[in-house]
């Protein structure tokens, strides 16, 4: 419900900013097919909103003139959803929303019926925002990253990695990832010829920008888990490629989407594995309750030396 009517909001806009549109550019600009756009059309219309469709290949939509707009309806769940939504965007990592959000959510409750309010004031009173902790985003760059996007237009940006190196980039821009308070940017780097993953506050956009590329095949969650693996992995300092004696379904269930798993037959897989140094990759590594053996590097071996007698010493002890 709440996809819906933000699309409408959007489809209302674009109706009002220019005279006509043919169905086929309302679902391009909205993603959507023609159908959804016929559903949303007749939906606006149920709403009070006067729009004209003109049949044949040189027709459209468009609004009627002369007519006083009504305002877009919202039913009580809506309402509330839209409230509880600008009063958590605290951790939304995005410079200044939090108080133009507070001045969105102060306007709608002026607005709101009496039962309303105290629905709003109980879910307000009753939850704790704890504060966000890190770099914000500048609405700035979203935007510009955004529409080179929708424009499907090359990106040129200067980038600083986590070791601090600033270098010069240029990507095909696919989509904009939030994960936790971190917005991700997932382009196809140009120079690499390869997926590539940077946080969006570290990128500082160049203009203009450069020139139109096809958009490449890549579904939302295709997206989400791409940047999970790289951003989790893009700051291990110590990495180890294991072979551990189980199953790839049951590995997988105790792992993070970061950790790239692959079979190596029916009842072994390979794990390819980091952390920041080989003591704690050894005691994750032991989480798994399985035999395993090293692949790379070699001397994590002496990691397990080590914790395997740090063990012994402690059981012998509790044995003497």
């Amino acid at each position: 419900m709440w996809q819906t009517s933000t699309r409408l909001l959007q489809l209302l806009a674009m109706l009002q900013a220019r005279r006509e549109w043919s169905g086929h550019e309302l679902a391009s600009r909205l993603e959507v097919t023609t159908r959804t756009i016929r559903a949303d059309i007749e939906r606006l219309r149920d709403l009070g909103y006067p729009v004209a469709a003109s049949p044949g290949v040189g027709g459209g939509y468009r609004l009627s003139h002369g007519t006083t707009m009504p305002p877009l309806l919202l039913d009580d769940e809506e309402v509330v959803a839209v409230a509880v939504a600008l009063r958590t965007t605290a951790g939304a990592g995005v410079t200044g929303i939090e108080e133009a959000s507070l001045r969105a959510l102060v306007k709608l409750e002026q607005l709101l019926p009496t039962r309303l309010r105290h629905r709003i004031d109980a879910v307000r009173t009753a939850t704790v925002n704890v504060p966000g902790a890190g770099p914000t985003v500048d609405p700035a760059v979203l935007s510009a990253i955004a529409g080179a996007i929708r424009a499907s237009e090359r990106l040129r940006f200067d980038y600083v990695d986590h070791n601090g190196r600033l270098t010069t980039r240029t990507g095909e821009p696919q989509r904009l990832v939030v994960w936790g308070r971190r917005w991700y940017l997932l382009a196809w780097d140009v120079d690499r010829a390869d997926w590539r993953t940077f946080r969006v506050d570290r990128i500082t956009p160049k203009t203009p920008t450069g020139p139109r590329f096809p958009p490449r095949t890549l579904s939302d969650d295709e997206a989400s888990e791409y940047v999970q693996r790289s951003a989790g992995t893009a700051t291990w300092r110590y990495r180890a490629r294991i072979r551990v004696h189980a199953p790839i379904h049951q590995v997988r269930g105790l792992l993070p989407p970061a950790v790239e798993v692959s079979a190596d037959g029916p009842d072994r897989c390979i794990v390819r594995v980091g952390s920041d140094t080989p003591h704690q990759l050894a005691l994750y590594i032991g989480l798994l309750d399985t035999d395993f053996d090293i692949l790379e590097p070699p001397d994590l071996a002496q990691a397990f030396t080590r914790l395997a007698e740090r063990y012994q010493r402690a059981a012998r002890a509790q044995s003497a």
